[in-house]
């Protein structure tokens, strides 16, 4: 649903190192993504992006600053607590995809929904995930045995199967050539098309053209002076 805030995020800083080389990637960062809305980070390697991601998605804590999502406060969270918001809540997509070697591409696409209390539901999702996604052909093969285009549509059927309102991808055309990473990014558009919040962080600046808007960040912080048009106004 258009206008509901699946992320807001205050303040965040966060430093890497101690004493004189200590170095503050974040100085304060401010992001809002609403549900249905997929935003585009851009910035330059060690800008910061991937940090950023993880403090949005729980997977790390800022020195200051607030994170709310999916209508959480992660820093009130135990940490069994942000384990749980993680695994029901945030679907993760890596640059480096990150497959369980031993297992079919099917097969780690329903490992998340066989963990805890998992509901049939998750299951069946998984297995249309893999259909929907092109994949019924290659299902029961390893993850070597695959192309890269493969093993990341692999990996974001993995991150859908739980059903989460957040979707973060970590530069998920990273590994990828030209013509598949086009056509991850393509997918992770539709994805916000479908109503939830898409975050992708990435120096690939075709990921402008599926985002609804495309942020830079400079200096520890989302510069919108410099924000790309959005899909919406060249759709306008």
């Amino acid at each position: 649903m258009r206008g509901v805030n699946v992320v807001s995020a205050r303040g965040l800083v966060k430093t890497f190192g101690s004493g004189r080389a200590a170095r503050r990637i974040l100085d304060g960062a401010d992001l809002d993504v609403e549900a249905g809305e997929v935003v585009a980070i851009l910035g330059r390697s060690g800008s910061g992006k991937s940090t950023l991601l993880h403090l949005i998605g729980g997977l790390d804590s800022p020195e200051a600053g607030t994170v709310e999502a999916a209508g959480r406060r992660l820093d009130l969270l135990s940490e069994r607590q942000q384990v749980e918001f993680r695994r029901r809540h945030v679907g993760f997509v890596f640059q480096f995809f990150h497959l369980v070697p031993e297992l079919t591409g099917e097969e780690n696409v329903l490992l998340p929904a066989g963990l805890g209390r998992a509901s049939d539901g998750a299951r069946r999702r998984g297995v249309d995930l893999v259909d929907r996604l092109g994949l019924r052909e290659v299902a029961g093969s390893l993850p070597h045995t695959l192309s890269g285009g493969e093993q990341q549509r692999f990996a974001i059927a993995r991150a859908l199967v739980n059903d989460p309102e957040l979707v973060l991808a970590d530069e998920p055309t990273g590994n990828l050539d030209e013509e598949s990473g086009a056509a991850v990014l393509d997918l992770l558009g539709g994805i916000g098309a479908g109503g939830r919040a898409v975050v992708i962080v990435t120096h690939d600046p075709r990921a402008a053209a599926i985002a609804d808007r495309v942020l830079h960040l400079q200096a520890g912080r989302l510069d919108a002076s410099v924000t790309e048009p959005s899909r919406r106004a060249r759709a306008s």
